[in-house]
């Protein structure tokens, strides 16, 4: 047995329900007479004053927009991705369920539509109910209860959640503020405007904040065509979140239901033939969990993440990291990008049929770029982005650039020893000195030794790079990938077949500082910190510093675009959740190489996959639409390429060691049940790109290329060199330069 109360505590505790019964009443007599016309608030000097203490009260409530979520956005209107603190999508009011909007003001409010903010009435009821053991009852109008949401909505929002008081620790004070603030919210608001304010802001799930969230996470549809059970659930739902959860306790959500049933059915909102109906019918959840962020993206996750990187980075959404991410995740913007979901699945497909299970880990990935635009239109890898049974997973971006030009993180992977796709921008140099693309030179030779006399006439220009010294390293013994093209050739010929010694040969005629700026011009650089190639180290004619796939497709997209340069963009348009345009990206174009000296190049491209290093990839692009490509494989194979373009689409294909900077050698392996001696661009990346380009080039111009000068072709000392067919690669020739070729 309990032990009895002394009749002492008993009339204690009956004086103090009484002492605040008897201020409850004064309170409410204030806030009615507050609501009554001036004449009668003044026939008494101590309701006077009190009307005046209430009207003193502060009354400035800022109704920002609440946390909403952002959209990211394919060219064509997909969704790509949704970022948010608050998983929540406002929508107005006449978007609603009629039932959803019946039913809250049935079991929340049911004389919203009759007061001024607050309810008297209610409270008395509430206080006499509470205090004489009738259960505890809340007397909170939609409109306190939606002032109540505002302000935790902008404490949450400015880091200061741990500020919010709970209802249950409100003291008198806070009360009488929030009922002051709902009585002067009602004066700037309509009731459907605080309405509308409440749904979208109001609390249902970890995962569905407002009406339209809530719809979608519980029942896989919209607010607007909720049905009457679901719309009295959700109903029932915000008065106790945990309590109500229909995917936790459901008999308490469907008692809950059909208590909001009853009030909308008493209040004349529905007949007894509808309630009868929604009494009897099942709950059918449809639980369907927000996706957030880049993990949880529909498509593209890596390009995704490097949407987000760029608006984190980015000063025009905030003066600092904080704020962008609040931006970004409560910010409610829609972000479209320049992303074709066609060419985006076509890519995500071929990488994955590429690499297959892949338990060894090697990577594949694509991009591709629109000549003359800068958009990149696709960006896959053959990874995971968050850990799963059998998948290869890592959140390392294989695209793009570890940092961005400013030293902020772009969560690339630093890109790839590039081999001999470097070798068309010593080409384009040979032509922008004026030399023919006939012309021949000596790859017969294989030693440049230290103090060979290489020409560079910017001496200290390039500042980081001393040249005063015209040596610029040694070459003591260059490999081909074959014994029989030790000799004498066609500069071209050299090209398309992608032999070492005849690049060094070129070199040798040029001047180094035209090559750096080459290169340059073309927008290649390190992946890793972003800094100039430096082309004054030998090494770098054949390929030997880090290139992300995605610069190298665009400096080949300049080929493609007549010689001119066009910075990548992936933002078109952004703008905020009352519709404001903010800065997107604008792709800043500049003439980077001649028109004749791209021609050229474009016209030797061509034969890499015609009859030179690119002869065994299938299928055969180039008989569908007028293609251009390079080979290229690190010096280990542990990188390999195809980079190729049409007029309308330059894409870059590879496949290596993507995640150990090509310390792997591409030596002795399987990929896909099929073994490798050493792989070589043709073999993986080669069909990678072709299956991709065969599928996707139509969708965008294909148009035959302008063919170069005819002053650019003809030579008058040497006939051309015979056609000889390129050997696959069979075995990795030992030696300083010896693998840098395909």
């Amino acid at each position: 047995m309990a032990p009895r109360k002394s009749t002492g505590s008993l009339l204690a505790g009956t004086l103090w329900r009484l002492f605040w019964f008897l201020t409850a009443s004064a309170v409410c007599g204030v806030l009615a007479a507050s609501l009554l016309v001036p004449t009668v608030a003044a026939t008494g000097v101590a309701v006077s004053d009190s009307i005046k203490l209430f009207n003193n009260l502060p009354s400035d409530l800022t109704v920002d927009p609440p946390s909403e979520s952002t959209r990211v956005l394919s060219a064509d209107g997909k969704p790509i991705a949704t970022f948010y603190a608050e998983n929540r999508v406002k929508v107005r009011l006449d978007q609603m369920s009629p039932y959803i909007k019946d039913a809250i003001v049935a079991i929340e409010d049911r004389r919203f539509y009759e007061h001024a903010g607050i309810d008297p009435q209610g409270i008395l009821r509430a206080l006499v109910s509470n205090l004489t053991g009738g259960g505890r009852q809340g007397a909170s109008t939609l409109t306190q209860q939606y002032v109540t949401n505002v302000l935790n909505e902008s404490l949450v929002s400015a880091d200061r959640g741990d500020q919010i008081v709970l209802n249950g620790q409100k003291d008198m004070a806070d009360k009488i503020r929030e009922m002051k603030l709902a009585v002067e919210l009602e004066k700037r608001f309509t009731k459907d405007q605080i309405l509308e304010g409440y749904l979208n802001i109001v609390f249902f799930a970890r995962d569905a904040y407002g009406i339209e969230a809530a719809s979608r996470y519980f029942f896989n549809t919209t607010a607007k065509d909720l049905t009457l059970p679901q719309a009295a659930l959700l109903a029932g739902l915000v008065n106790s979140p945990s309590l109500y959860n229909p995917d936790v306790h459901p008999k308490n959500a469907v008692q809950r239901r059909n208590q909001v049933l009853g009030k909308m059915l008493s209040h004349g909102d529905i007949s007894q033939a509808q309630h009868k109906a929604a009494v009897a019918a099942p709950v059918g959840l449809k639980i369907t969990p927000g996706r957030q962020g880049c993990a949880g993206a529909a498509m593209a996750p890596y390009f995704c993440d490097y949407v987000s990187h760029l608006i984190l980075n980015n000063l025009a959404y905030g003066a600092d990291v904080a704020e962008r991410e609040r931006k970004l995740f409560r910010g409610g913007l829609t972000i479209s990008t320049t992303l074709d979901s066609r060419l985006q699945l076509a890519a995500q497909a071929q990488v994955d049929a590429t690499a297959g299970a892949n338990p060894d880990k090697w990577g594949a990935a694509m991009v591709s770029i629109a000549p003359g635009t800068g958009k990149i239109l696709a960006m896959a890898q053959n990874t995971v982005f968050l850990p799963a049974p059998g998948k290869f997973d890592t959140q390392l971006n294989f695209n793009v650039d570890s940092k961005d030009a400013h030293g902020n993180d772009l969560n690339g992977a630093g890109g790839f020893q590039p081999g001999s796709t470097m070798k068309p921008f010593t080409f384009a140099e040979w032509l922008n000195e004026g030399k023919s693309l006939a012309a021949m030179v000596d790859a017969s030779r294989r030693s440049y030794p230290l103090g060979f006399r290489w020409r560079s006439s910017c001496g200290r220009v390039l500042g980081a790079y001393s040249t005063s010294q015209k040596s610029l390293g040694a070459a003591d013994d260059l490999k081909n990938n074959d014994a029989g093209y030790y000799r004498r050739m066609r500069v071209d010929y050299g090209l398309y077949n992608s032999i070492n010694t005849a690049t060094f040969a070129e070199a040798a005629q040029l001047d180094f500082c035209g090559i750096q700026k080459m290169v340059d011009a073309a927008g290649i650089h390190s992946g890793v910190d972003n800094a100039q190639v430096n082309m004054h180290q030998l090494g770098n004619l054949l390929g030997a510093i880090g290139v992300a796939p995605l610069h190298l497709a665009n400096a080949f997209a300049t080929f493609a675009n007549d010689g001119k340069y066009c910075t990548p963009i992936a933002i078109t348009a952004v703008t905020d959740a009352a519709g404001k345009k903010l800065p997107a990206e604008t792709s800043a174009c500049r003439d980077a190489i001649k028109p004749e000296v791209a021609r050229g190049v474009n016209a030797v491209l061509q034969d890499v996959l015609k009859r030179g290093s690119g002869v065994y990839i299938k299928p055969k692009v180039q008989t569908r639409f007028p293609t251009a490509a390079k080979t290229g494989t690190s010096n280990t194979n542990g990188a390999t390429w195809v980079v190729g373009y049409t007029s309308g689409l330059a894409t870059a294909s590879f496949f290596g060691d993507a995640l150990e900077g090509q310390k792997r050698p591409g030596q002795n392996i399987t990929v896909n049940g099929k073994f490798y001696k050493a792989i070589d661009g043709y073999m993986l990346a080669g069909p990678q790109w072709a299956n991709y380009m065969l599928q996707v080039a139509g969708y965008y111009p294909a148009a035959a290329f302008p063919k170069p000068p005819e002053s650019m072709t003809r030579t008058k000392s040497t006939p051309r060199a015979p056609f000889t067919r390129f050997t696959p690669r069979t075995r990795c020739f030992p030696g300083v330069y010896r693998a840098w070729c395909r």
